[in-house]
């Protein structure tokens, strides 16, 4: 994985190339080199001089991750970023590539991307005492200055450092010769970024491996020891847990990072919520209340004891969430003949068995996860009624019910029945504009506000709520309780 997984505003040139074709033709337009920690150093300064964002689509991170990870580029260090699953990392290691100059010289054909001013290989430096000024240059752009490497057991020394082509040998070259070495991607990174995730995957002799390309710059390829100035910034990522799991940062190679920064899950709940809005591919509209309970859910989950805090809950499972709940509501459209597929609370029922595998439970709770998982989701619509609907008198919604009527529901019952049950009467509908005035929604989303404040009435227990023989819900008010009552 490399240029293609960067961010889409840099991977989409935001102008042309410039026109140098040669060495001379460079120095005449006054072009300066700089190495990539200065070029990241000086763009960062004036984006922040200028009051610009560097960290487009970050969110959570502004007073916490973002100002360490912004002192640590300023000094020019390379970083690891540790965190459990799900909080960023790599979403925030790739936007680094938008502080890269746009474009920037390299010499044409050169197989480590060599500025044209500083050759490092033998063939390249050949090339420039040959042809002086006329050495020919290309241009390249920052989202091809960016790599990565998901750390994985079988990773080799050759994938990432390098090894000798057996096929420039056959082709007559000396093993002796540096040009026969086939670089691995730490090399291949040269005037640009390497992002290595999931570091402590890396079995112990690969780490080392990387101990003189952190340090000394260079790197040692079959007992040749190439004094190759690379100029890279090596980034990485980590879980704190693989220390103990699955490996480890090796500490010489912890100690060559200059900086180790701690990442997090959103502080709060707004981040949350707009994490989901902004990564979540929605295919049909969920209303913000969902989006709202999903969040809360997840932050529950992150919370309980019976939950295996060291794995983390991934912001990946609210998003998923939202998407699981958005596929619910596509589907009953689809079977209903529903012009939009609007998501509603019933939706919410699916959340909890496509994805309780994404959570990992402590030992002691098998037989309880369905239970323990319903109950949260539970409180956490329970909340997001006191907060969203404070203010709303639903007395009228409960008076339809306590006359004989229910609203029924269901993953194949179409919003317009679930509308049509409450009848037409006056006060009815002045509550259900009060619910769409309150949570932004449009007459085409009514529904799923009714059924949200209807859910919120059987949280506080003055309504009740039941499956029917088809396993579709009911809310109504039990008549003998009510007659006691009376």
């Amino acid at each position: 994985m490399a240029a293609e997984n960067v961010s889409e505003k840099s991977a989409n040139p935001e102008s042309s190339a410039p026109t140098a074709a040669t060495v001379g033709e460079l120095r005449a337009d006054g072009h300066v080199q700089r190495d990539v920690r200065d070029e990241i150093r000086h763009n960062l300064l004036t984006a922040l001089r200028e009051g610009t964002d560097p960290w487009e689509g970050i969110v959570g991170f502004e007073s916490t991750v973002v100002p360490q990870l912004e002192r640590a580029l300023i000094a020019g260090h390379d970083v690891v970023l540790l965190g459990e699953r799900g909080q960023g990392k790599t979403r925030l290691l790739r936007t680094l590539v938008n502080l890269l100059d746009e474009w920037t010289p390299v010499i044409a054909g050169s197989e480590l991307d060599e500025h044209p001013y500083s050759p490092i290989l033998p063939g390249s430096v050949r090339r420039a005492a040959d042809l002086g000024d006329e050495l020919p240059i290309a241009w390249l752009h920052r989202s091809q200055r960016y790599s990565e490497k998901l750390a994985t057991p079988d990773t080799s020394v050759a994938d990432l450092v390098g090894d000798i082509d057996p096929m420039k040998v056959a082709a007559g070259r000396s093993l002796g010769d540096p040009e026969t070495i086939h670089f691995g991607l730490i090399p291949r990174a040269h005037r640009g970024l390497i992002v290595i995730n999931e570091l402590p995957d890396l079995s112990e002799r690969i780490q080392v491996a990387m101990l003189n390309v952190m340090e000394e710059r260079d790197i040692q390829v079959r007992g040749y020891n190439l004094r190759l100035p690379l100029d890279v910034l090596v980034m990485a990522s980590a879980n704190p847990e693989d220390y103990t799991n699955r490996g480890r940062i090796i500490t010489p190679l912890k100690d060559r990072f200059g900086a180790e920064i701690r990442t997090h899950y959103p502080l709060e709940l707004d981040d949350e919520i707009d994490v989901v809005e902004q990564e979540a591919d929605l295919v049909a509209t969920v209303p913000s209340f969902l989006i709202e309970i999903l969040a809360r859910f997840t932050r529950y989950l992150r919370e309980h004891p019976s939950i295996d805090q060291r794995s983390g809950v991934s912001a990946r499972f609210t998003i998923a969430g939202a998407e699981t709940v958005a596929a619910a509501a596509l589907h009953r459209a689809t079977v209903t003949g529903e012009e939009i597929a609007i998501a509603r609370p019933i939706d919410l029922e699916s959340v909890i068995e496509v994805l309780r595998g994404k959570i990992e439970f402590e030992s002691g709770q098998d037989g309880r996860e369905l239970e323990l998982l319903e109950y949260l989701l539970r409180k956490a619509t329970a909340d997001a009624v006191r907060a969203d609907l404070g203010g709303v008198d639903l007395r009228p919604l409960v008076d339809k019910l306590e006359s004989g009527e229910a609203v029924l529901t269901g993953d194949r019952i179409p919003a317009a029945e679930v509308i049509s049950a409450m009848g037409t009467d006056p006060e009815v509908l002045q509550v259900l504009d009060r619910l769409a005035a309150k949570l932004d929604v449009s007459d085409e989303e009514r529904a799923s506000a009714l059924e949200f404040a209807l859910e919120g009435l059987f949280l506080a227990r003055r309504i009740g709520k039941e499956p029917d023989e088809r396993g579709r819900t009911v809310y109504r008010v039990d008549q003998s309780e009510t007659d006691a009552e009376r």
